[in-house]
């Protein structure tokens, strides 16, 4: 996941290897719980269409935070 603090405030986070997952939250602790969510939506859409799921040992929780 990376981490990114919003120009207007806020964070966006993003899973790389999960093109198209993206979330925001007013916080830090907001932005990782709402892209969990995410992640976990955009792997029930994998799965509803047939499309292969990351494995659990492809994908290491690391949370990579950019400064402004």
């Amino acid at each position: 996941m990376i981490l990114e603090p919003n120009e207007l405030g806020g964070y966006t986070v993003t899973v790389p290897a999960l093109p198209g997952c993206i979330s925001e939250g007013d916080t830090r602790d907001e932005a990782l719980a709402n892209i969990r969510e995410a992640i976990e939506l955009y792997m029930e859409s994998l799965q509803a269409d047939g499309e292969p799921i990351p494995s659990e040992e492809a994908i290491e929780e690391t949370v990579i935070e950019v400064p402004v």
